[in-house]
């Protein structure tokens, strides 16, 4: 039977915060998906927090050992957020559980029920890793009890990466840096290395599979967190990952040039100059085949 790892990062905030409400109703949404899928694939849930978080954390999932570092310790400059690593949390599933597959969501994406169901399909149709994106609701909801009305409600779609499934063999060679959690640039990271890394990775823009409660989609980016996380992407991530880039393996791939394009330019979790290079790399390796294929046809005359 097909074994799912599923880990997020709980944290305790105080009741100002979005996390305050947002949090127990991920918790609940991720126990009933679980619950649903039981004869169909194994789901094992897992925490891994430091030790001031603990006491929020339900039963049912099982607590990983604490986080001993958070980006403050890797960075002296920045001050404030204990915010940890994302390397550092799926180092802590990967030691810990023995699960085919490893998700990773942010704590503030609930999931549908179906949503384990759906995964599973796509892993028997061949795929190695998946990216899913959420749908926007209004903030209205507050409650665990309102899940009913969450489930019904469509809400928006979102263009940021923020859920994530990848075979077990991926991670040990994803390239991570000091990325932390809770800024910009966490889900473009994990995205671009699935895209780079997987063999068949699935992007699902606009399916109801998970859920989060607030429509913004652009976070402010005038702080020292952001732009911590955007430098180590573009100078350890994607320096790294870039040989591994292929058009085919990213999203809208299979559009026709010019929604590719408008779609890539549009899109705040992608990158125009990324673009511009694979399709050129694209271009010149069709033309290529092309012309060996007229030099294969004289040749047979």
């Amino acid at each position: 039977m097909l074994h799912f790892a599923h880990i997020v990062n709980p944290v305790k905030v105080r009741e100002s915060s979005d996390l305050y409400h947002a949090q127990p109703i991920t918790f609940a949404s991720i126990l009933a998906a679980q619950e649903r899928v039981k004869s169909m694939c194994e789901v094992s849930l897992y925490t891994t927090q430091y030790q001031e978080d603990k006491e929020i954390i339900p039963s049912g999932f099982s607590v990983l050992p604490n986080l001993e570092r958070s980006v403050l310790d890797v960075y002296s400059e920045l001050k404030g957020r204990k915010l940890p690593l994302i390397a550092d949390i799926l180092k802590v599933l990967q030691e810990n559980s023995n699960a085919d597959y490893f998700i990773y969501t942010n704590v503030d994406i609930g999931l549908m029920p179906h949503f384990y169901t759906y995964v599973a399909l796509q892993i028997a149709k061949g795929h190695d890793a998946l990216v899913v994106n959420r749908r926007r609701l209004q903030s209205k909801y507050t409650k665990v009890e309102e899940l009913p009305e969450i489930y019904a409600d469509l809400g928006a779609s979102h263009p940021g990466f923020d859920c994530f499934v990848f075979k077990r063999s991926l991670l040990e060679k994803f390239v991570l840096g000091d990325i932390c959690v809770g800024v910009s640039f966490i889900g473009v990271a994990l995205a671009h290395n699935i895209f780079s890394l997987a063999e068949k990775p699935l992007y699902i823009p606009d399916q109801h599979l998970t859920f989060h409660i607030g429509v913004d989609v652009l976070v402010p980016r005038s702080n020292a967190f952001y732009k911590h996380n955007r430098s180590e992407f573009f100078t350890k991530v994607q320096a790294a990952l870039k040989p591994f880039f292929k058009l085919e393996k990213f999203p809208y791939a299979a559009l026709p040039f010019p929604k590719r394009a408008l779609k890539w330019l549009l899109n705040p979790s992608l990158f125009t100059k990324n673009y511009l290079e694979l399709e050129g790399k694209s271009f010149v390796h069709k033309c290529k085949k092309r012309l060996d294929e007229i030099r294969w046809r004289l040749l047979q005359k």
